[in-house]
């Protein structure tokens, strides 16, 4: 039989109990006070850096896109790009990169757009990307617009690590690789309520439908029909959701 504890020491467990739901409610208002301030300018991100001073990392900190209409970008994050347009209660997590090369087209993040760390998004020859409200990209995603125009619905789920390329890099014999032009067939679109599993490659051409499942470390060179479940290099369905 376990005895029972000497009574200084629930004390001390009541007073530790008591200091954490303390220190919990203090941070919330701290955060909430600093995050009215945030913004993509010098002081917006400065006062979502001061609000990060006592939240806890990585996804705990999607709370503070809720305390501000113009959401949260990590102080880490770098955003280099004066054709952005972000819509309500965007998160933008540690280490994003948000770029625009030469004549790189815009980029929309639609309500509650989620980016979580090391994403990376770059537009340049008139490629743009549009993620509608509600998505969700894991980290370590790479979005590279060129060219053509990736367009990724509402409510879609992106695991890490996969990749989107609306372009193909020619091939001709006789020329050196980075003389060789920059071709699409139309861009990539990935339809709303998709998933796409981890390591996921889209390839130019492609349109994924709406409600289809990629299975991990698949390659979409064609067209994914609604409602598919697709797997394999190169993805092909084997399966309906239906």
């Amino acid at each position: 039989m376990i005895p029972a504890l000497p009574q200084r020491i629930w004390t001390r467990f009541d007073r530790a109990w008591h200091l954490a739901g303390v220190k919990g409610i203090v941070s919330t208002k701290w955060s909430m006070f600093w995050m009215q301030f945030a913004g993509l300018g010098y002081l917006g991100r400065t006062a979502t850096w001061i609000a990060t001073w006592f939240a806890p990392p990585y996804k705990e900190r999607r709370r503070l896109a809720r305390y501000n209409s113009k959401g949260y970008v990590a102080p880490s994050a770098t955003i280099h790009h004066p054709h952005l347009q972000l819509g309500a209660h965007v998160f933008i997590g540690d280490r994003v990169i948000i770029f625009r090369d030469t004549n790189g087209g815009f980029v929309e993040l639609a309500e509650r757009v989620h980016l979580h760390n090391d994403t990376c998004i770059q537009t340049g020859d008139g490629g743009s990307l549009k993620i509608g409200s509600d998505t969700h990209i894991q980290p370590r995603c790479q979005f590279s617009a060129y060219k053509g125009h990736i367009e990724i619905g509402c409510g879609v789920q992106i695991a890490p690590n996969c990749a989107f390329y609306p372009y193909d890099h020619g091939i001709a014999p006789r020329e050196l690789i980075k003389q060789q032009p920059l071709q699409t067939k139309g861009g990539i679109i990935v339809d709303d309520d998709a998933w796409l599993g981890f390591g996921v490659i889209v390839l130019d051409g492609v349109r994924i439908g709406k409600g289809a499942v990629v299975g991990a470390g698949a390659v979409v060179t064609k067209d994914v029909p609604d409602g598919a479940i697709a797997v394999g290099v190169p993805a092909r369905a084997i399966a309906m959701r239906k």
